[in-house]
């Protein structure tokens, strides 16, 4: 499966908790996958503007963590050959 990064997270409230992820969908059957970008955080614990960019689904924010090498080993991504 080839999965492309869509420019989009996803925000979760849990309580006093969010999670947000970084969506990939497969570029051939639109299967998505969810990369861990913040796993039960309290929103004030995540510098406000970013905070502000993950609920409104900055691109550019998007495509920052998509080329980070930390951020994908971290999510365990395996690139193809």
């Amino acid at each position: 499966m080839h999965f492309v990064n869509t420019g989009r997270f996803r925000v979760n409230a849990n309580g006093n908790k969010v999670d947000i992820w970084l969506i990939y969908q497969c570029a051939r059957c639109k299967h998505s996958l969810n990369l861990t970008v913040y796993e039960r955080r309290k929103p004030n614990r995540i510098p406000q503007e970013e905070y502000r960019r993950f609920l409104e689904n900055d691109e550019d924010l998007a495509l920052q963590y998509g080329n980070d090498k930390a951020f994908l080993k971290r999510n365990r991504v395996e690139f193809g050959r």
